[in-house]
């Protein structure tokens, strides 16, 4: 996936995420709907986290399709 894919990734990702969020507005999110919610957010994170990789191998004249992404336990355990 290059930066362009990651990038419309989180653009699809967010938009949901704003839609989940806006009915959420009115009188709650049923379970089914908070549960995609944070998987949303998980699935974020990752994407974030793989751009940065790629940005930071590029930067150090790494390849930046060596960039994995990492898993769910790892991304959210970030200090922000």
């Amino acid at each position: 996936m290059n930066d362009g894919e990651i990038i419309h990734t989180i653009t699809k990702l967010v938009d949901e995420e704003h839609t989940l969020l806006k009915a959420g507005e009115h009188g709650g999110l049923d379970e089914d709907n908070d549960a995609r919610l944070k998987s949303l957010q998980v699935q974020l994170d990752q994407c974030w986290d793989l751009l940065r990789q790629r940005r930071a191998r590029r930067e150090f004249g790494e390849d930046p399709n060596e960039a994995k992404v990492r898993g769910a336990s790892t991304v959210e355990h970030y200090q922000q």
